[in-house]
């Protein structure tokens, strides 16, 4: 199975469940660029448009990429203007982005063919920037989530999906990315019991059934009892943005 068809029937739990991205992280990518209202925005891989929403409200003209026809329909029931496009082949003219951004789905295309047609569409002196909310394990709950969910066999196996902060640097400078700095935002979800279910239930590499999908049920359960509050549990997050400018 291709990472496009992986999110098949998951488009409504991951448009309700997922977390957004603080105020804070989109500053930062438009900081310098001009007024918003001005600025032409392409992301890629936009899934439900959880973060292309977060550009249309500071006023920019927004074009939603994303593959998978659950998760675009979703993003289009918005309002949001949602093309049916990859990264390697975005079918969007040279130099006509401002900004070009990536939220939660580069380590999809996380490959030198992506890079080089993401900097194709952006402008000279444009901006790209890549997004990820990491889970801080430094949070008790976040923690025991995260060792019941990565080391999944299907999550193992899942072909091209690649991440890590040293290969998003490579790609990013040997693409001819200039001024790559980033910065981390801390950031947090709240979640009740249906919430958690949910957002498991978004996760792509997430077994559906049998005896994988019985134990992992059981552990998250488990971190639920031990780790609510009042019947809810904080996901902490620490969204990291990588960023620079086109030549």
């Amino acid at each position: 199975m291709n990472g496009v068809r992986r999110w098949d029937a998951r488009a409504g739990d991951y448009a309700q469940y997922r977390p957004s991205y603080p105020g804070e992280a989109i500053d930062a990518i438009l900081d310098g660029m001009g007024p918003s209202k001005m600025l032409r925005v392409v992301d890629v891989g936009a899934g439900t448009g959880i973060s292309s929403r977060l550009f249309v409200e500071r006023g920019a003209r927004v074009i939603a990429v994303e593959p998978n026809a659950e998760m675009r329909t979703k993003a289009e029931t918005s309002g949001l203007d949602v093309r049916n496009a990859r990264a390697d082949a975005l079918g969007l003219p040279d130099a006509s982005a401002d900004v070009v951004v990536c939220f939660q789905a580069f380590h999809w295309f996380a490959n030198s063919e992506s890079v080089r047609e993401l900097l194709r569409v952006l402008r000279p002196g444009g901006r790209l920037a890549i997004v990820f909310n990491e889970r801080d394990d430094n949070d008790p709950f976040t923690h025991a989530y995260g060792e019941v969910v990565d080391n999944m066999a299907d999550r193992m196996a899942i072909a091209g999906y690649r991440n890590g902060s040293e290969l998003v640097r490579r790609l990013l400078v040997d693409g001819g990315l200039q001024n790559l700095r980033l910065q981390s935002f801390a950031h947090s979800q709240r979640l009740d019991y249906d919430g958690l279910m949910g957002r498991l239930r978004s996760t792509s590499y997430a077994p559906r059934e049998g005896p994988e999908h019985v134990a992992m049920l059981e552990r998250v359960n488990r971190a639920f009892e031990t780790y609510n509050t009042e019947g809810e549990i904080k996901f902490a997050f620490r969204t990291d943005v990588y960023f620079g400018e086109r030549a």
